[in-house]
């Protein structure tokens, strides 16, 4: 299991969903990039309006692989 460090300082929220993604898409090679990019997404918004940022990418890459485990990978 790979450990990512999120630095949310550095990075924008954007440019980490987008790195989720590309990883995601990587892994599940029978699921299209744009089906990935729209489970990512579609978990990120779970997770709109609360006031705490720190963990929302490790929560949404979470629920983002439980998704797509669904679609065969």
């Amino acid at each position: 299991m790979v450990c990512t460090l999120y630095i949310m300082g550095e990075l924008s929220e954007q440019q980490i969903l987008n790195q989720i993604a590309g990883r995601l898409a990587e892994s599940y090679r029978n699921v299209p990039a744009d089906e990935v990019s729209r489970v990512v997404h579609s978990q990120y918004v779970r997770f709109d309006g609360r006031p705490i940022r720190d963990f929302v990418p490790l929560f949404v890459e979470r629920h983002a692989k439980t998704e797509l485990a669904k679609h065969g990978g």
